[in-house]
């Protein structure tokens, strides 16, 4: 494929836009991804572009939020390192077995998380009752996460989000900023392993990571400007998004 100052230009804007949607309720990959192919890369080196392109926002997401002072560290280096683990084994997983089953077993994971906000208008907006302990989660949910991340990805943020809000009663907005740090970890730890097989496009990559820096500050900064009432409809409609597309593909 050639790369021109154009398709760089293009693919900055793209990194710009995905990075405020996934700050928000995840699922920028839906937005990288297509255009990453469509520009001429295979399937594996725009899954492993994304990747690179994908921590810097998840990273700068978090620094941004921790200088606002809205997201406490005490507890993050459990949950980062669970979720390595999980995304450490996906991503090698997903190189050794097949993975058809995926392609009906996602959309249908996507359209229920999307329904559960749906059809719960107030969920998130208060403070639960948790159903589940947070070492219960951290241990066993976190790390499953983790590994979906590595394994396939899309969705991870709105994963991780989801499950605080109905497993442990967290309020919308207290969950999608603790999201930020594990999306992260398990981003950059897929990357380290694309990256050792030489599957990044850098010149790419570098290019949509600073789009990224400047989509993920605005969606830091949006988080608290529309709160509940602008992430909920977000998460919605990037679940349906992305399961819709993952059927068209199939069908």
């Amino acid at each position: 494929m050639e790369i021109t100052v154009e398709l760089l230009g293009l693919l900055f804007i793209v990194a710009v836009i995905a990075a405020w949607v996934d700050t928000l309720a995840g699922g920028g990959g839906l937005i990288v991804l297509p255009v990453l192919l469509f520009c001429g890369l295979t399937p594996v080196q725009a899954l492993a572009t994304n990747k690179c392109q994908g921590f810097v926002g998840t990273l700068t997401a978090t620094m941004t939020l921790i200088v606002k002072r809205k997201l406490s560290v005490r507890k993050l280096p459990v949950l980062m390192f669970y979720t390595a683990i999980g995304a450490l084994t996906g991503t090698w997983l997903i190189q050794q077995i097949n993975t058809d089953w995926l392609q009906w077993f996602v959309p249908v994971l996507l359209l229920s998380i999307a329904g559960y906000f749906w059809l719960v208008p107030a969920v998130g907006a208060e403070e639960g009752v948790p159903k589940m302990q947070e070492k219960t989660w951290a241990r066993y949910v976190v790390p499953v996460i983790g590994f979906y991340d590595g394994f396939f990805g899309p969705g991870t943020g709105s994963f991780f989000a989801a499950s605080q809000v109905a497993l442990r009663g967290k309020k919308l907005i207290e969950a999608t900023v603790v999201a930020k740090p594990l999306n992260f970890v398990s981003n950059i730890t897929s990357l380290l392993l694309f990256a050792a097989g030489g599957q990044v496009i850098w010149l790419i990559g570098v290019v949509m990571m600073v789009g990224q820096m400047l989509g993920a500050v605005l969606g830091a900064h949006s988080i608290y400007w529309g709160g509940a009432k602008l992430i909920r409809p977000i998460v919605i409609f990037m679940c349906i998004a992305m399961s819709v597309r993952q059927l068209w593909l199939i069908v």
